[in-house]
């Protein structure tokens, strides 16, 4: 990846130089990212983007080339400009793992850096976590929806562009699909290369028929027919059984069978079955398609359609949804002292939860469900044989819980800015993904309507919480 350091909001620089020219260059800034409300109005979010995160923070610098377009602008100063020239990252970095479901309101990422290094990084981040984050969701969403039918990601040209294209093939890989159409992903990530044929190729052809045998020769080993161009069923699927028939059987090759990618899917699927069981190909495979997402595939599936695979891309590629993910200071360094920030606003979705904080989850050490996460101040200890949950909004909501085992969600992905981390690869991110969505109780995964998952703080963070408003509100009415 090449350097893009100054892929950062025109703000952060401005107020880096205002650090810079009060000499606070070196004071220490905690932030957290953490988004408000699940996408897709579900119960969860699935943690993406931490390999970003490492490739960025390891080629973080501002080049000969950068200060010279800063200089331009006009801006800032040469004393600053010279700072930024030396500048490296130079902090700690926590995150949750790729993989790990995640809820509204406990910190995914902590950094903790000087204020500047900490503030030019944000951008990045954000843009980095946000958008990993809504494609390993979405299709998580949907490979859930589809209970075990294989699901394959063909969305590249749905993406908001080459690179969004190729990042999004990555992380519905972890997500839970079997494969990408995306030939340059596959390569680059080592993902599983899948795909069909076009209808423009059987357009191009004097009958469907002659296309269909046309592929056929080529690609023996690989013949998925795209049966609905003309009509599905009298002419499609009659024709790549006709295919089968005249040249794939006759020469020992398989029929792995058709796309349909237009109609009522449920009904033609019911009919394509029968179609190709009284030919005799009760093998060959029917991938459906067209802008499937959560909600149609589970209809699908309740209508009883006859699914082997799905093909799904806009849904997960080029969804309209957001994760809508934040960077927030909750916390600096003064004289090495560590003091406490909070955000206050009209809006109680915004009032965030300040301190520097661990997350930890608890697993029933019986069934390995998770039953919670508890924020906690840094040098908070859990214990380990029963703890109460306490709703951070609703105080007399209270659940005592035991018999669990107690984990940070977090690990230590830089330390004094080296790389201490070892990004796994994406094979295993995806076990890691699927091991921990078991661990989520199916209420909490619903599609519609989900039981929402417990996000608790602990006594002293919300105490802390409490003081932090009064303190604000006292200094507004001052």
């Amino acid at each position: 990846m090449e350097n893009k350091t100054l892929m950062t909001d025109f703000y952060e620089l401005t107020m880096a130089q205002t650090y810079f020219d009060q000499g606070e260059k070196d004071k220490k800034a905690y932030f957290d990212v953490f988004f408000r409300e699940s996408p897709f109005h579900g119960g969860y979010a699935i943690a993406g983007g931490l390999d970003g995160l490492v490739e960025y923070i390891k080629k973080f610098y501002i080049s000969e080339e950068d200060i010279a377009y800063l200089r331009s602008l006009g801006n800032f100063t040469e004393d600053f400009l010279s700072y930024l020239k030396e500048l490296k990252f130079s902090g700690d970095i926590y995150s949750v793992e790729d993989g790990t479901p995640v809820f509204p309101n406990e910190p995914v990422i902590t950094v903790r850096a000087n204020v500047i290094e900490a503030q030019l990084i944000e951008t990045a981040l954000l843009a980095n976590f946000n958008h990993a984050t809504l494609v390993t969701t979405a299709a998580k969403r949907i490979t859930t929806a589809a209970s075990g039918i294989p699901v394959m990601e063909f969305g590249a040209r749905r993406a908001r562009g080459i690179d969004s294209a190729i990042e999004a093939s990555k992380y519905s890989y972890v997500g839970g699909c079997i494969g990408t159409s995306n030939v340059l992903a596959a390569k680059m990530y080592d993902i599983p290369v899948l795909g069909t044929m076009a209808h423009s190729m059987i357009c191009d052809a004097d009958n469907e028929y002659e296309a269909f045998l046309a592929y056929a020769k080529s690609n023996p080993n690989n013949c998925v027919f795209l049966v609905d161009t003309f009509d599905t069923l009298k002419s499609g699927i009659p024709n790549a059984i006709k295919v089968a028939n005249d040249y794939l059987i006759p020469n020992n090759y398989p029929f792995k069978g058709i796309r349909i990618d237009s109609g009522d899917l449920a009904y033609l699927s019911k009919q394509a079955r029968k179609l190709l069981d009284d030919a005799g190909y009760a093998d060959a495979g029917i991938c459906l398609s067209n802008g499937l997402n959560e909600n149609t595939i589970k209809s699908l599936i309740d209508q009883g359609a006859y699914i082997n695979s799905i093909g799904c891309g806009d849904n997960i590629a080029a969804s309209l949804e957001r994760i809508g993910g934040v960077y927030k200071l909750v916390a600096v360094e003064r004289e090495a002292k560590l003091i406490p920030k909070i955000k206050v606003t009209n809006d109680i979705m915004k009032t965030i939860n300040p301190g520097y904080k661990k997350v930890y989850r608890f697993y029933d050490k019986k069934t390995g469900y998770a039953l919670g996460d508890v924020l906690a101040l840094a040098d908070e200890v859990i214990p380990e044989d029963g703890y109460t949950l306490i709703s951070p909004t609703e105080e007399w909501k209270k659940t005592y819980i035991s018999g669990y085992e107690v984990k940070n969600l977090q690990v230590l992905v830089f330390k004094n800015g080296k790389q201490v981390y070892e990004v796994p690869s994406i094979q295993e991110r995806k076990l890691y993904c699927e091991e921990q969505f078991r661990t989520i109780y199916p209420e909490i995964k619903r599609s519609v309507n989900p039981h929402e998952y417990y996000v608790d703080l602990t006594e002293n963070l919300l105490g802390l919480k409490k003081k932090l408003i009064r303190n604000s509100m006292n200094f507004v009415h001052s």
